[in-house]
């Protein structure tokens, strides 16, 4: 409902300035298309808000003030297109001609807006992703796919530079990786597919910044990098790297107390996950689904992606079959994040119980291969403990959270930490409590 808010909030301020003269105009437009009267009180405009969906006389009138065409109203339902109200971007998974690959076209406006514009667009439709067509025309040096395969061979070598030493230095890297590829999108020549390719190569460089930006402690402007990273890998077609950014997205969203709008962008996520072919990509979007369920506090809803995630990740090919960029999913993975709902949601003995399978499972959870991870991880066992009473296991999967993030920079991994410190910190009188604070200081 975050999205229908934001998408809501800007027509009032597009079409009318205040609640009740926008409402005024819709009623009007209502009369005048031969709908008969309609009410303009404030409380018709936060039902919508809350949940409430309009009759379809009153979304016409909307759409005739908007200028969003009847059929688009009848093609995409609601919410899908109120999207088409917003002026200045049309979402590319809406355009019936794919646009050429463009790194220049953003939309515009706040986060929340642009958020809403790919969110909104996946979710009432299914999605039309571009495809490749025509060679574009001659303006500059030509280019081929060897050159896309470079950036692609480059980001991969950052996602496993990221797990190892963190997001500190791995930023940067980002982000310069992104103007190369800006630079050939702007002065060479190349193929359709060949553009799409560096297109999609430069938003998953918006990702990767994007990611490492949050993980350093700069969630602003990780969003803008997330914005960026949907916008053109919907221009590109990419349903992979869409995926993967929207999921990345919605970790910042719910870890920094927006979970509502972390389950829109799982939810949008999981609408171009079936374009991939990759049944690890859905039981990565189900564990994400499950943990923003979590953070909101919906039990029933955090337990049914839960067990989804479990259920298609039997299906999962070998990781040499699959998606480059899954190369980190695997069911210990998978039972560290339900562990991590089942925290969120007050079960310390059940979460607990997916942290030891993740170390049991036949495809255990790597922490070597991810100490930032690992390192967070084992301090949520930590906290699992000390929520049992268990001090003693409590301190050393404390000493082990330590150990693991030791050189890696991560100001994500060090806010966790210092939040596990402060909790144990409460149990100062225990000896082996003191020993770890004393050891740590």
């Amino acid at each position: 409902m975050s999205d229908v808010v934001a998408g809501l909030d800007y027509l009032v301020s597009r079409h009318g300035g205040s609640a009740a003269a926008f409402l005024r105009r819709v009623a009007e437009r209502h009369k005048a298309l031969g709908f008969g009267a309609l009410a303009a009180n404030r409380q018709k405009l936060s039902r919508w808000k809350a949940g409430t969906v309009p009759d379809r006389h009153t979304q016409l009138a909307i759409a005739d003030l908007t200028g969003v065409s009847r059929s688009d109203v009848l093609d995409l339902g609601w919410p899908g297109w109120l999207a088409l109200a917003v002026p200045a971007h049309r979402p590319a998974s809406c355009r019936s001609t794919p646009a050429a690959p463009t790194v220049l076209g953003r939309a515009g406006g706040s986060v929340e807006r642009r958020r809403f514009l790919i969110t909104a667009a996946a979710s009432s439709m299914v999605p039309v992703l571009a495809s490749p067509s025509a060679a574009r025309a001659a303006t500059g040096r030509r280019v081929g796919e060897g050159l896309a395969g470079l950036h692609e061979q480059r980001l991969a070598a950052l996602r496993h530079l990221d797990d190892q030493i963190g997001s500190g230095h791995v930023y940067n890297a980002a982000v310069q990786e992104f103007d190369m590829i800006t630079d050939t999108l702007r002065t060479a020549s190349y193929s359709d597919v060949t553009g799409r390719r560096l297109l999609a190569a430069a938003a998953d460089a918006q990702r990767a910044a994007g990611w490492t930006a949050y993980d350093s402690g700069h969630p602003e402007r990780a969003e803008s990098h997330f914005a960026d990273a949907a916008e053109d890998a919907l221009a590109a077609g990419d349903p992979e790297v869409l995926a993967n950014t929207l999921a990345f997205w919605a970790i910042k969203c719910y870890s920094t107390g927006d979970p509502r709008a972390a389950v829109s962008l799982v939810e949008a996520a999981s609408a171009y996950a079936p374009a991939t072919g990759s049944a690890r990509m859905r039981a990565m979007l189900y564990a994400r689904a499950c943990r923003a369920h979590a953070r909101a506090g919906d039990r029933r809803a955090s337990d049914r992606a839960a067990n989804a995630a479990l259920d298609a990740y039997r299906n999962a090919v070998p990781f040499s079959d699959d998606l480059p960029s899954l190369y980190w999913v695997n069911v210990g993975e998978i039972h560290q994040l339900l562990g991590s709902s089942a925290l969120n949601l007050g079960d310390p003995a059940r979460a607990l119980h997916h942290f030891q399978q993740a170390g049991a499972a036949t495809e255990a959870y790597n922490g070597d291969a991810f100490p930032r991870g690992a390192a967070i991880y084992c301090a949520r066992q930590a906290e699992a403990y000390l929520a049992l009473r268990d001090l003693d296991h409590a301190v050393g999967a404390a000493q082990q959270a330590v150990e693991r993030l030791g050189g890696v920079t991560s100001a994500r991994g060090s806010a966790t930490l210092a939040d596990l410190r402060s909790k144990l910190a409460e149990h100062r009188a225990v000896p082996a409590v003191r020993h770890f604070l004393e050891l740590t200081r």
